[in-house]
């Protein structure tokens, strides 16, 4: 392994410990020497890879805004089906990488008020809800989904996606449910 890549291992392994800590204790009860001690590495050496507690936080916000805020909706397929497929794959991923998981917890953290205000807003910007609402808008003209204010009809179901990846978080032997079962919500 080059040195190159034993970094980029440390980093990573940085900030899944950060991860893990922040979505357990909280962002204000991990001290940096916590995280530190967990991944196993001396404080002063963590501050050459993050220089603060808030730069970790930043990093690990970044990574979470790649997540569903990537809806990008391929026209051609039925909105249902789309949002099945989207949330199966969500789910399979997420039971392949773990840290997905706590990652659906730790941006649901981070949105509140009280944290970091850049990490806050940064995390409010992922905007999962806005491409949804417009697959909501074409499903009810289509006849697929149900009437009803698109806006609040989307935050529904993306706090019920929430709910299952938190919930999933906590009970690691929870199997993922039936991506039908929660599209089934707009129907």
């Amino acid at each position: 392994m080059t040195r190159k890549e034993q970094k980029e291992e440390k980093r990573n392994a940085i900030l899944m410990t950060a991860l893990t800590l922040f979505v357990e204790r909280g962002y204000y009860d991990t001290k940096i020497t916590d995280i530190a001690a967990a991944v196993p590495m001396s404080t002063g050496l963590l501050f050459h890879y993050f220089e603060s507690k808030e730069n970790l936080l930043l990093e690990l916000v970044k990574m979470g805004t790649q997540g569903p805020g990537s809806v990008a909706y391929d026209e051609t397929i039925p909105p249902d089906v789309y949002l099945t497929g989207f949330l199966n794959s969500i789910f399979t991923f997420s039971k392949e990488q773990p840290w997905v998981f706590n990652m659906f917890v730790f941006m649901g953290q981070v949105r509140r008020v009280g944290m970091p205000e850049e990490a806050r807003k940064l995390a409010l910007s992922a905007d999962a809800v806005t491409p949804t609402v417009k697959l909501i808008k074409k499903g009810q003209k289509d006849g697929i989904f149900h009437k009803g204010d698109p806006d609040t009809m989307a935050k529904c179901f993306w706090a019920s996606v929430q709910g299952i990846m938190e919930q999933m978080s906590a009970d690691k032997n929870m199997k993922a449910p039936d991506p039908e079962w929660i599209v089934a919500i707009l129907k």
